[in-house]
């Protein structure tokens, strides 16, 4: 996986953020005190899920060997929060780094490297356990790691319960890993389920990963968002909509929500047609279908996939099936149209701004 950020075209006017009303959203929270022998236990039972593509296991050695450390000096380890799921699982929401440590540790093998899990010989680590694994401390150091509790905040939203878009900004609040979760991030742990296989799977298609510009999936999921942005736009009808514009965030929270559970059915149409309209649009303009034109050089496109191109093509392909004759001119024609170059960059989720780029697309590119 690489970092796609450099990649992608920045539309300043969809970097926005939207806030539930404190009606809306209802959850219940409780604390628990849980043995790290009884979280073992679920996560090989399947109890305790790790989301799915989360961020893999970053601590290093040190930080791992500290870690246990202070469980064996019985100093106070900092709560977990986990979210209740329908099943009755429990999602990891905070805390993912500290369980898999003794995870490891217990188990043996140290995930950053797939070696025996000896805890460092730093200066910073006890000497009485300095460099041994769990199977070389004493029996009484091994029950005192399993006994250890660690303080778990369990919550889970009671209301309403078919939305979890309470449950994401929950997450986005509480979580306090080392760097700021991109929303499909979260929403990639919030919302398991069909949808979210869908689109791990789709984002793997080799013509997709031409037409977005990377060989390997981006390992923030922008690339993700960018095929949910295409069935949660598809769905919306534009012209019943009465707000004048739309919040994307909350419109691709709110699919993800609804499609967690799919039919076999339901899933092979989205997974055709995305594959279909990606194929035509890459036999038609090649691996820069959805790259603007340089401001430079209006001749030339530059080497950025741009968002807002991308819906209004995949939404006008969607749509219509008949291309003009000598189509890279009318591309080119409908690239230069300052009215196109509008829609793109300024109020981009503003529902007459939407509409009209589709549109255009529609009147520059096809015959029906």
């Amino acid at each position: 996986m690489i970092d796609a950020g450099k990649k992608i075209e920045k539309i300043k006017s969809e970097e926005e953020d939207y806030y539930a009303d404190d009606d809306i959203y209802n959850f219940n929270s409780w604390g628990a005190d849980l043995s790290f022998r009884e979280l073992i236990d679920r996560y090989d039972d399947n109890e305790l899920l790790k989301p799915e593509l989360q961020r893999n296991y970053v601590w290093d050695k040190a930080e791992a060997s500290r870690f246990i450390d202070s469980i064996l000096l019985k100093l106070p380890v900092p709560s977990i929060f986990l979210a209740k799921q329908d099943d009755e699982k429990l999602l990891i929401i905070d805390g993912y780094q500290r369980l898999m440590t003794v995870y490891d540790f217990v188990k043996g093998i140290f995930s950053q490297d797939g070696r025996v899990f000896k805890l460092s010989n730093s200066n910073k680590i006890n000497d009485r356990w300095k460099g041994n694994a769990f199977s070389e401390l004493s029996d009484t150091e091994q029950r005192r790691i399993k006994n250890t509790t660690i303080h778990a905040i369990i919550f889970v939203q009671t209301h309403p319960s078919n939305d979890n878009t309470g449950m994401y900004q929950v997450f986005e609040r509480i979580n306090t890993s080392g760097r700021t979760l991109y929303p499909q991030e979260i929403r990639n742990c919030v919302y398991q389920g069909d949808m979210n296989d869908l689109l791990i799977e789709l984002n793997k298609n080799n013509i997709w990963r031409s037409l977005f510009g990377t060989s390997e999936p981006d390992t923030r999921m922008r690339d993700m968002e960018f095929i949910l942005r295409y069935f949660a736009m598809s769905e919306m009808k534009f012209d019943l909509i009465k707000t004048r514009s739309i919040s994307l965030k909350k419109e691709l929270n709110l699919f993800m929500g609804k499609n967690r559970k799919l039919t076999s059915e339901n899933k092979e149409t989205l997974y055709k047609n995305f594959i279909t309209i990606i194929e035509k649009i890459s036999e038609t303009f090649g691996k820069n279908a959805f790259h603007n034109i340089s401001k430079t050089t209006p001749d030339k496109l530059v080497n950025k996939f741009n968002p807002t191109i991308f819906d209004s093509f995949m939404l006008a392909f969607e749509k219509c099936k008949i291309l003009k004759d000598d189509i890279n001119t009318h591309r080119l024609n409908l690239l230069k149209n300052n009215d196109y170059q509008e829609v793109l960059k300024i109020q981009t989720t503003d529902i007459s701004n939407i509409i009209k780029r589709i549109n255009l697309v529609k009147e520059y590119l096809f015959q029906d």
